[in-house]
Formats: C-alpha cells, structure tokens, sequence
C-alpha cells in the first residue's frame, strides 16, 4: 500500500500516557493526531493536535474522529467491539477488531493461544462457586482467580493457596464471569513487543525481563537473563499471534519462563505496552514509533537496540525523584504530564542506559 503522507492525521482513541507517546511519535514522522478521550486536558492532549472531548462510545464523537482521520488505532485494550467496528465502517482501524475481540476475555484469549499452539498455564472457566471448588481440586487446591474481562495492574484477580479461601475469592470477585488459572512456578517473567506492519512484514525488540510488585510493572530490563534459544521462541511466539490475527501495528506479549527455558504465555496487549517504554531511550526507533508506522503503512524500524538498560515507572509518589534523575548521567527521562498524583497511578518512568553487552559466545 502507499503510506499514508505528511500532514495525514492519526485518530488515537485514549488520552493516557500510551496515546500521549504514540502522538509524540506522530509528530516526529510528520503527522497529526486527534484524541477521543472524555477526560479535559488529558496527557496526550498536551502533545496532540486536537481532542474529541467525547465518551468512546459517544457515536457523534466516534463519527467526527473517523470523518477528520485517515486512520484510527487506540492506546487500551478496552475499547468497547461496537466502537472498534463503528469506526471501521468508514476509516481504517488498527490493530483489528478481532484482537480486541479475543484479548478482553481471558478465557477466550488462552483458548485462541492453545489453538494456534502457544501454551498457557491450565485454566478454567468459573462461573459458580461449585464449578471453583472442582477446578480447584483438579489444580492441587490452588490457583489464581480472576475476572474474565477488565482487570489490570493487578486488579481483579485473588490468589487462593487453599481450598477453604475459595469463597470470599469468588464473592470478592462477583462470583460469576471468572477463571481460575493454575499456578505457574516460573523463574522469571518476560515480555516480547512486537510488530506486523500492513504488508505483513514482521519485526520484534528483544524480550524484557520484567520486576512486578503488588501487581504493578516495577522495571523492565533489557536483556532479559533468559538463553538465545528461549529469546528465539518467544519472539515465534510472538509472530505466530501477529499472524494469526492478521494484526497490523505493536502487540505486547508477557510470558512466564519455567526452570527449562520453555515458556507459557501470561496475557496479550494488543497495544504498544509499559514493558516496551525502554525501547524510547535504548533503540533507533521505539515502539511508539514502530507502531505509527504500521498503521500509517511505513516500512518497520529496525528493532536492534544500540544500549543495555534498565527501566523504571514512577508511580505515585516516586515522580518527586525527577529533580534527583536529571542530575545523573545516561537516564532518559518520561514526564506523563498527569496534574494529579495518587498512590499506585503511573506518573512516567525513566531509563537507565548502560553499554551494550557483547553476546555470550
């Protein structure tokens, strides 16, 4: 296809920091951006040309965007399937609907992954408290309950290490629409940000060791301590689901490392994802870039990062060690432009640079 040229416009549904990121990207390659967000004075706006100040499923805002873009793509996985496909009637939208479609439901996300041969931890659907203690039984008494859709950063999930926390588990959580997943006793946990572009061709920055705590991405690090060959898989891992989905622009894939390399899938994102934010400061073309590329019908960037790093969010408070940041060297530094800052909210991150390592003989 022809890419889109400079001066197009770029509809971008979400104005949180990810929108904010993929807009400064826009910019740098010569395009404009309009943000659907019913939030005023949203971080992407600070960076965008203009903002729909609009619900995203308020169908005049939904209609002035696609009239105004010649492409629509969206910074969350949320966005409602009616939205997605609203706005598909009269511009084009990316990623596809379909992987909206799949990656809202946890049970039918693990259910396309075990389909086209990428393992996950066992699961089942749960949608009584009966159907939870038989799952339980068959998973050793223990599991990890979550709701079937939403959920993020560690919200809507609940633990049970023994039969007998089964119950508030499962009323804690709504006590239907759930699933329960087995207990993965993993070494490490990785993520892989990758890309399909609208010709097809893939590409994928090499996979980050991530650090959670309380359910939130701590850091990333890059590289991850993982051998070449489970790199190499889970980047296979990765094209298999672009492929499959027919994707087009950046899907985050976290993945769990067991003790012999092999690896069960966690989650995808079907989206430019927190784990890849050091790819800003350590590559030619991050994935913010990598993603406005895709949709706009660019060539892919290289991939290839040229520095080691390690980075960091600052959440909640932690954004008060700015100041600190700016007097080191080599520490790339993201503001996300939030007025407000609350216990657990993401506020930026930053990135520090070390020189690349030479890869093990």
């Amino acid at each position: 296809m022809t890419p889109l040229p400079p001066g197009s416009t770029i509809g971008i549904v979400g104005g949180g920091q990810l929108g904010r990121m993929l807009a400064m990207a826009a910019a740098r390659l010569g395009y404009r951006t309009i943000i659907l967000e019913p939030q005023p004075d949203c971080p992407a706006l600070q960076v965008a040309t203009r903002q729909i100040e609009a619900a995203y499923d308020d169908e005049a805002g939904l209609d002035e965007l696609a009239a105004a873009c010649a492409v629509v793509t969206y910074e969350f996985e949320n966005v409602p399937v009616v939205v997605a496909a609203r706005l598909g009637r009269s511009v084009a939208v990316f990623p596809p609907p379909k992987a909206l479609e799949i990656a809202q439901d946890r049970v039918v996300e693990k259910t396309f992954l075990n389909s086209i041969g990428v393992e996950t931890a066992r699961f089942m659907a749960i949608d009584t408290l009966a159907g939870l203690g038989d799952a339980l039984a068959s998973f050793g008494g223990v599991g990890l309950l979550k709701t079937r859709r939403l959920g993020y950063d560690g919200k809507g999930q609940a633990p049970i290490r023994a039969p007998e926390a089964a119950e508030t588990a499962f009323h804690g959580l709504g006590g239907r629409d759930l699933i329960l997943e087995a207990l993965v006793p993993f070494e490490r946990e990785i993520s892989v940000v990758a890309a399909r572009g609208r010709d097809g061709r893939l590409a994928a920055f090499d996979p980050a060791e991530n650090v959670h705590r309380d359910g939130i991405l701590r850091s990333s690090s890059v590289p991850a301590r993982i051998a070449a060959e489970t790199a190499a898989a889970a980047r296979a891992a990765a094209f298999q689901i672009l492929e499959a989905l027919d994707y087009v622009g950046v899907i985050g894939v976290e993945l769990f490392v067991l003790a012999d390399g092999s690896l069960l899938a966690n989650e995808i994102a079907p989206r430019v994802h927190n784990s890849g934010h050091w790819t800003e400061a350590a590559c030619a073309v991050s994935q913010f870039e990598q993603h406005i590329r895709a949709v706009a019908g660019l060539p892919l960037g290289d991939p290839a990062h040229h520095a080691d790093c390690v980075m960091e969010n600052l959440i909640g408070a932690d954004i008060g060690r700015l100041a600190a940041l700016a007097a080191e060297a080599g520490v790339f530094i993201h503001h996300y432009g939030k007025t407000e800052t609350r216990p657990g909210r993401k506020m930026g991150h930053f990135t520090r640079l070390r020189p690349l390592q030479a890869p093990s003989p």
